[in-house]
């Protein structure tokens, strides 16, 4: 009985000895907090608002006992330790519930996003998803520096939950999402993935030669790589693309992007580009190709309008991604005597998805006579071994049915036959702005709902990558520019 009333007063009394901004500053926070298990829909969360009210007005657990301590060097360093630890919470709500930055690493987006632009990725529009490998060290996305290891610990892990956002993807929306066939990757060389490394060099290579390619190792979904590519099919459309130019449900895709690129052969009249030339036409060192001309004789080039010295040499011939007003500046410019756009061949290095039908398909012509269907929630599928050609890793990887196999002319789940399927969750067709430089969706699939990020909302600062320190690197003119001026 005396213990009970000796709480109540000492209750009492560290409730009272609070000044008024301490009570304030609890407010703000328990409002803030009370919003926040509101929009994450779990009431077992208010248990959490018992920790904020001991940290800013009870103060049983000692949080701050170095506060206390006769050791000045213990308060000087404690101090720092609660500032970084106060910080990285605070880092690890923004990143997980509001939104992060994001670097560009590749040309897939340009001209409308370039390479070395870092990025505001809002992830409140679509709604964020709750982490699904919840400990993580907060500055890092899945490796930690100096070779230290995993950023994350594999265990506890939640299932996927998104929280309500402001609208639904669109058509036209430039995304960033976790790289779907990221879930496997080799440990000191993640890009290209593992399924890819393994159609080139084979599994066996890959087992045994660990000190360049180092271990295989699965991520889960939230830790894969981060992509950016454009959305141009939504669930339960159908897309095909005939001579570069994308078609939904049968009708040319609404949103045309403005700086759309497609690789242009080009042929110089008189002396090498200079440097200050390939600026001025918008074409970056990394996209100053040579065409190689070993099956094509200077005969046939001449036909075809390019010029071929007096010898039977010829002149070098560039390509590289060009945009309409590009093509239109190169057309008009006296030193580009010859140029056209580049008819892509069927795929030899990378195969396009799905690879069991298309064989026959390239990067501007896709999808076969029919188009490509695009799964959604819901939708139910009657099964075939062509439908399972199609959706097969969809069902056994992203729907989370590992033990799926086609054999005997039906799908098997748990060792069932199933005559049909229905699909767990919405997919979303990605593409590349840079047509013919972009690893995408032609070429790996559906990207998932659960591995959707967010929207980039502003370009924060953007780096050149040809450019020195001294000389123009930091890119000025993008700064808070709009990263999706198409929408």
């Amino acid at each position: 009985m005396n213990a009970n009333k000796d709480f109540k007063a000492d209750f009492i009394r560290r409730v009272k000895e609070n000044k008024p901004t301490r009570w304030v500053r609890f407010g703000v926070v328990f409002l803030i907090f009370i919003l926040w298990v509101i929009w994450m829909g779990n009431p077992w969360l208010l248990l959490g608002g018992i920790l904020l009210f001991d940290i800013y007005i009870t103060g049983y657990i000692p949080f701050t006992w170095w506060k206390r301590s006769k050791n000045p060097a213990v308060r000087s360093v404690m101090s720092w330790v609660d500032a970084i630890v106060y910080a990285l919470v605070l880092v690890y709500f923004v990143f997980a519930f509001v939104g992060q930055n994001y670097q560009i690493p590749s040309s897939s987006l340009e001209k409308t996003l370039l390479t070395g632009d870092y990025l505001f990725v809002d992830k409140t529009v679509y709604g964020p998803r709750v982490p699904m490998t919840p400990v993580y060290f907060p500055l890092v996305h899945n490796e930690l520096p100096f070779g230290l290891g995993k950023s994350y610990l594999d265990s506890p892990s939640n299932g996927y939950k998104r929280l309500k956002g402001r609208r639904d993807i669109e058509a036209g929306d430039i995304v960033v999402f976790n790289f779907p066939a990221g879930d496997t990757v080799m440990s000191k060389v993640s890009n290209p993935d593992y399924y890819t490394l393994k159609k080139w060099k084979g599994e066996a290579i890959l087992n045994t030669e660990t000190a360049e390619f180092g271990k295989k190792i699965w991520r889960p979904v939230d830790r894969r790589e981060n992509y950016v590519k454009r959305c141009v099919g939504l669930p339960g459309q159908r897309i095909k693309i005939v001579d570069g130019v994308i078609y939904i449900d049968g009708e040319p895709f609404e949103i045309v992007p403005e700086n759309v690129q497609f690789n242009h052969f080009y042929q110089v009249n008189g002396a090498p580009l200079t440097e200050e030339e390939f600026e001025q036409m918008g074409i970056p060192v990394l996209d100053r190709g040579v065409a190689e001309l070993d099956q094509v004789t200077p005969e046939q080039l001449a036909m075809l309008g390019y010029h071929v010295n007096d010898d039977g040499s010829v002149p070098p011939i560039y390509v590289s991604p060009m945009t309409p007003a590009m093509v239109e500046a190169a057309e008009a410019n006296p030193r580009i005597g010859k140029i056209e756009r580049q008819q892509p061949a069927p795929e030899t290095l990378y195969s396009l998805y799905p690879e069991a039908i298309s064989a026959d398909w390239t990067r501007a012509d896709y999808g076969g006579a029919n188009g490509l269907l695009i799964p959604r929630k819901g939708m139910v599928m009657e099964m075939s071994r062509g439908v399972w050609d199609i959706y097969g890793r969809v069902i056994r990887v992203y729907e989370n049915n590992p033990t799926a196999e086609f054999r005997d002319g039906k799908l098997y789940i748990d060792g069932k036959p199933q005559d049909y399927y229905t699909f767990k969750m919405d997919y979303y067709f990605m593409m590349g702005d840079n047509r013919d430089n972009s690893l995408d969706s032609r070429y790996w699939g559906f990207v998932p709902e659960d591995h959707i990020v967010g929207t980039p909302l502003r370009v924060l600062i953007s780096f050149d990558q040809d450019k020195g320190w001294l000389d123009g690197k930091i890119r000025w003119n993008r700064i808070l520019k709009d990263a999706n001026p198409d929408k």
